[in-house]
């Protein structure tokens, strides 16, 4: 704010000593303003903090699941099967000859040029289910669309079919059913439902025509001995042969075609790996912050700059926590024997190599060894990170009080500035104004003394 007579009489620069004064009023301000900038990098330092180990809690509390181990690959001897695996598969081997495939019906009616009965309607029987449908009118267009829109399983297109002995156009009706497998047959009738009868089943009339049955996908077990035993399934997929194990047929063989399913060595080491990376994904992001940049300032002086985390012994303590779990031994054998070791900087490490090769000699103790480890590293990650009670949560909450309240007392400190500067504007205000009045005084009084001429002798 401008002083409306700043310097008129004292001829001082008013605002500029007001301004002078006014930092040196506001310098407990600023150091408040300082210390909510610092406190807020340190809260977004600390959300992404716990944003991770939320995330290394999630993939380790999977990981620690019964069965979460139990990973396996499935193969076949031929292109024309494929395999895919889910939860409860077992190592395995099975032989299998495709019979058939599975397939939808297909029928065409014979050549028309309207529905051949008034009213428009006819009924569709598919699954034992039988759907009467009315058309707007004996139009085949307006028929098929009545059938497309009935949701019954079966879909009708009108496809040309030349012309008839008028030189009309003619048509043929293509029905097909929208899903494989027996069950899936349909029959098309003319008329209502209580007309459903072979009379009245328009597939059968004379001109009509099968182009595809409605047919089950077949294999068969154990070929050629006693115990051979033929399994169907509605579609191309037979998800009860082997336990977890989905199987997918696409041509019919005359060989059989074996199917493998083994325990997936590399998926479990992938797991493991996982697990190491995302313990030292922390702790770089940790060390990242914690460290001290050494510099110059514009006179030349060192100058030591901490990092966000240096000397915070909050962000240490969840640091040796999850060290510690992952690091310490299990059933008294030291991880690094499964090939997870700790470095001598404080890091964790993963033999691919060494882990492979002890999980091959035996599976049972290293999953359980990797489990355990799995399950103390949730355990420490979800009680340093849980949303309400978590040990990083707790920090940043209070820590968004802090900011919270400087915020109050910096914008009390907004209040009493702006009272400090009326204040003293009012005062040089006032001293102007008196300075003022003590000039015109002075000019009253010097010209009320007599004025003497000087005599010359």
């Amino acid at each position: 704010m401008t002083n409306a007579i700043d310097g008129l009489v004292s001829g001082l620069d008013t605002t500029s000593l007001i301004n002078s004064l006014m930092k040196v009023e506001a310098a407990p301000q600023a150091l408040l303003k300082a210390k909510v900038a610092t406190s807020q990098t340190f809260i977004s330092a600390l959300q992404g903090l716990n944003s991770q180990v939320a995330a290394l809690g999630t993939l380790a509390a999977n990981a620690a699941k019964p069965a979460a181990l139990d990973l396996y690959s499935s193969t076949s001897s031929s292109p024309t099967i494929t395999t895919s695996v889910s939860a409860g598969a077992s190592a395995g081997q099975l032989d299998v000859v495709v019979g058939a495939l599975a397939s939808s019906q297909v029928e065409v009616s014979a050549a028309l040029t309207v529905w051949p009965a008034t009213p428009p309607v006819l009924t569709i029987v598919s699954g034992g289910v039988s759907t009467e449908i009315t058309a707007a009118s004996t139009s085949l267009d307006d028929v098929v669309t009545a059938i497309n829109a009935a949701n019954t399983g079966v879909t009708a297109t009108r496809v040309a079919s030349g012309v008839d002995a008028l030189g009309a156009p003619q048509y043929r009706l293509q029905f097909t059913g929208t899903a494989t497998g027996a069950a899936k047959s349909f029959e098309v009738h003319q008329g209502a439902k209580a007309d459903v009868a072979p009379a009245n089943d328009l597939l059968a009339a004379p001109g009509s025509a099968v182009i595809r049955t409605a047919k089950d996908a077949s294999v068969t077990l154990w070929a050629g001995t006693g115990a051979a035993q033929t399994i169907t399934s509605a579609t191309n997929t037979f998800s009860n042969l082997l336990p977890g194990v989905a199987v997918t047929v696409s041509a019919i063989s005359v060989d059989p075609v074996t199917i493998k399913v083994a325990r997936d060595d590399a998926q479990i080491g992938s797991l493991a790996s996982g697990l190491v990376s995302s313990v030292n994904g922390i702790f770089a992001l940790i060390s990242t912050k914690s460290v001290v940049v050494n510099s110059t300032n514009a006179a030349g002086a060192a100058v030591m700059s901490p990092g966000v985390f240096t000397g915070k012994s909050s962000v240490r303590d969840v640091n040796q926590k999850i060290l510690t779990a992952a690091s310490a031994p299990v059933n008294g054998h030291s991880p690094s024997e499964y090939g997870i070791s700790i470095t001598k900087s404080g890091t964790m490490e993963f033999d691919a190599a060494k882990f492979a090769t002890v999980l091959a000699k035996d599976p049972t103790t290293v999953k359980a060894a990797v489990q355990e480890i799995a399950a103390r590293v949730a355990a420490v990650a979800t009680a340093a990170s849980d949303k309400y009670t978590g040990q990083i949560t707790s920090q940043i909450t209070g820590q968004q009080s802090t900011v919270k309240d400087l915020g109050n007392r910096i914008d009390a400190w907004d209040i009493s500035l702006a009272t400090r500067r009326a204040t003293l504007q009012s005062t040089y205000t006032a001293l102007e104004t008196q300075l003022s009045k003590l000039k015109a005084q002075s000019t009253w009084l010097t010209a009320q003394l007599p004025t003497t001429t000087p005599t010359t002798g």
